[in-house]
């Protein structure tokens, strides 16, 4: 039968597939609409298998917060030009709120949830996303945190969602939870205190400091003062309580967080990508590639 432009553009307003892949599809199901959009859904099911194998570490991290619960997600696409697309953004956010609603434990059992109150589950929606986007989309984590009474959450996006992070403070309030955010996204922390620090690592260091002092000649019976010394020094590198504040660096985060009433509990801080390996493209080599065609 003869494929309208105006059923072209329904099936385009119900799937966002292309306009030539709504025309074909059309056109190999005589017409039919639901016929049409599973032709699509499939594809697209087989495109996200093709792009399996491509490094996806761009993307955004994000939070969703609802009344005493919330949520950060990475969610990770082949490039940065992606992630900045509207249709994208509006997917985090989309995979996000699922996320909080229904508590999956783990990714994987995210994806196999049933997405919308539908047949479908979050990877079919997911799935669907990469056919229309055209590149590989992938959830990478995600954690949800539940507040207890009087507890606070933090919640601070840096760089339009390249770092992300989710603090949560027992006391004080809002606006301190989230100043900590800000600072845990400036300087990396990885522990809240050195009780969270394991002696393994702590030890480790103590080794690395004293062979250091050692190597400098300095003279045995003073190598232990300098080495504990040092010690200190690394605490305060990794350990947000003894960092200086980035808001006021004459005091620890620690005891900015007392001064309000309060204390850190926990924070989760994702920087999109970090430990993946990621593609190396020239881009100008790659535009060419696509006009040559």
């Amino acid at each position: 039968m003869a494929i309208s432009a105006k059923m072209v553009k329904e099936l385009r307003e119900k799937t966002g597939a292309g306009m030539m892949d709504c025309k074909k599809a059309l056109s190999e199901t005589d017409g039919d609409m639901e016929k049409a959009v599973n032709f699509l859904r499939e594809k697209g099911i087989a495109k996200a298998a093709k792009k399996a194998d491509r490094v996806a570490a761009e993307g955004l991290a994000h939070i969703v917060k609802e009344g005493n619960r919330a949520v950060i997600v990475e969610i990770n696409s082949e490039t940065d030009f992606v992630s900045k697309n509207d249709g994208f953004i509006n997917m985090v956010d989309t995979v996000a709120k699922h996320i909080l609603t229904n508590s999956p434990a783990n990714v994987e059992e995210a994806l196999a949830q049933d997405f919308a109150g539908e047949q479908d589950t979050l990877q079919d929606f997911i799935n669907n996303q990469i056919a229309t986007i055209g590149e590989k989309i992938s959830l990478r984590r995600f954690e949800i945190v539940e507040l207890g009474e009087n507890e606070h959450a933090g919640a601070y996006i840096h760089m339009g969602g390249r770092i992300g992070v989710l603090t949560i403070v027992e006391g004080a309030d809002d606006e301190t939870a989230k100043d900590v955010a800000m600072h845990i996204a400036a300087i990396n922390p990885k522990y809240v205190s050195r009780d969270a620090v394991s002696e393994e690592e702590v030890e480790s260091e103590r080794d690395v400091l004293k062979q250091q002092a050692l190597n400098e000649g300095k003279p045995e019976n003073i190598v232990e003062k300098m080495v504990e010394g040092r010690l200190g020094k690394f605490f305060e590198e990794i350990c947000l309580n003894e960092q200086a504040f980035v808001k006021d660096s004459d005091q620890k985060v620690g005891k900015f967080v007392e001064s309000k009433g309060g204390s850190v509990k926990t924070f989760f801080r994702y920087e999109v990508g970090e430990g993946m390996e990621k593609r190396e493209d020239n881009f100008a080599e790659e535009v060419m590639s696509q006009v040559k065609k």
